[in-house]
């Protein structure tokens, strides 16, 4: 099959609104009809991107870091941005983070950040994550309805991250708000940024004085010749990529579990069914959207676009996995296929340590559920549930759910 030839008149669309909330599959079909793999859009103020849906294409792009590299200083449109536009804390210019590092000094970085979440040891991160899980559903069981999503995937991965990283057990609930201010894009999306940058800075400050059995004393001991700040950028980048699509993870798996009758049987203790709805998510409702993105270092063309120098292409994951080019058939993935774009791809795709971490505490805290709120069910109407408002994550606002009220385990947690 030949690609869907763009529509050269088709206007640039806004990448924002309630549809790409409530039907992102259905805007992804509808950009996919009239401007083919690679679609003109608009970001918060009008500010011009290019948004690739194409499988072929975005596997072109995440292949080829030279031509579409992630150094921001080269996008063309920086004259445009003002100080206060509310996506700088995911597109940002001069920031000395793993993500804006290109060539050798990037993979040096990779190697730092990959060998300190390798030596987390992986009993102890199962530990931790049913512990937390745990003493969040202590706070829950006993009244018979919750929000999960509030109540539990939003505070879960970052507990158990915050522990992992160096933080206090008391410090990780702060992080929460800080996290999800400045991954959504919304007014204190900068105040968001502002919290964790004090907050990481701080850390790194303490474990330079008095390293610990912790990433951040790992990546501080790494003879790689990284400065502090660089360090903690990192951190951000890993706390940011480690919490909220894992909490979104969590609450996508979750929300397909209870409306999908096939997984039904999951709900009484059937593990393969976690570990199939969680893959399908992946592929369907994944929690990451959107990602920004790479710039071109000259002009070039891609998927029937011209495409200039210092252009932006914002990486639409969803719509690759999703490609009527891939998925001829159109059947949902549950079994083991791995080929979606989820974690990304190329020399900057998640590193697979990360995607362990995440998995593991996504599992585990799904499984918590279902062990010890058997009969959860959903408390409103499926079609009565919405999206918060982010161009890049896809979550719910909340999933209301009921079930048998049981005490609180208490002093069984360690």
């Amino acid at each position: 099959m030949s690609p869907t030839p763009a529509s050269p008149a088709a206007a640039p669309v806004a990448l924002s609104g309630p549809l790409l909330q409530d039907d992102p599959a259905g805007v992804y079909r509808e950009m996919r009809r009239d401007h083919g793999s690679v679609v003109p859009v608009l970001l918060d103020g009008d500010v011009p991107a290019w948004l690739v849906l194409g499988y072929r294409e975005l596997h072109q792009i995440t292949g080829d870091p030279v031509l579409f590299s992630r150094d921001s200083d080269l996008w063309s449109q920086w004259e445009n941005i003002p100080d206060d536009w509310p996506l700088l804390p995911m597109i940002g210019r001069k920031q000395p983070s793993i993500l804006y590092t290109v060539g050798e000094r990037h993979r040096e970085r990779a190697g730092m950040m990959i060998h300190a979440l390798e030596a987390v040891d992986p009993f102890e991160l199962r530990r931790y994550a049913e512990k937390f899980a745990d003493e969040l559903i202590d706070g829950i069981c006993p009244e018979g309805t919750a929000d999960i999503i509030g109540e539990f995937a939003m505070l879960l991965p970052v507990r158990v991250l915050a522990r992992l990283y160096g933080f206090s057990d008391e410090q990780g609930p702060v992080l929460v708000t800080a996290l999800n201010d400045m991954i959504d894009g919304r007014e204190r999306a900068l105040a968001g940024q502002a919290h964790l940058f004090t907050s990481m800075t701080e850390l790194v400050a303490a474990r330079r004085n008095e390293p610990a059995e912790d990433v951040a004393s790992r990546m501080l001991a790494d003879t790689s010749g990284f400065t502090d700040e660089e360090i903690v950028q990192d951190l951000m980048v890993m706390m940011a990529a480690g919490h909220q699509p894992t909490a979104d993870w969590i609450g996508n798996s979750l929300h397909l579990m209870l409306t999908d009758n096939r997984f039904a049987a999951s709900l009484f203790g059937g593990r393969n069914s976690v570990a199939e709805a969680m893959n399908e998510v992946l592929w369907e409702d994944t929690p990451t959207q959107n990602v920004a993105g790479r710039w071109a270092s000259r002009d070039t063309q891609l998927g029937g676009r011209r495409i200039r120098a210092g252009d932006m292409l914002l990486l639409g994951l969803q719509g690759a996995n999703s490609d009527p080019q891939v998925r001829t058939d159109g059947s949902a993935l549950t079994g083991g296929n791995g080929a979606h774009f989820s974690f990304g791809h190329g020399e900057h795709r998640c590193p697979f340590p990360a995607q362990e971490i995440a998995e593991v505490i996504a599992r585990t805290g799904i499984e918590v559920v279902l062990d010890r709120l058997p009969d959860i069910d959903l408390a409103v109407p499926a079609a009565s549930l919405t999206r918060r408002p982010s161009p890049w994550l896809r979550g719910l606002s909340e999933l209301p759910v009921t079930f048998t009220p049981t005490p609180a385990l208490g002093g069984r947690l360690s």
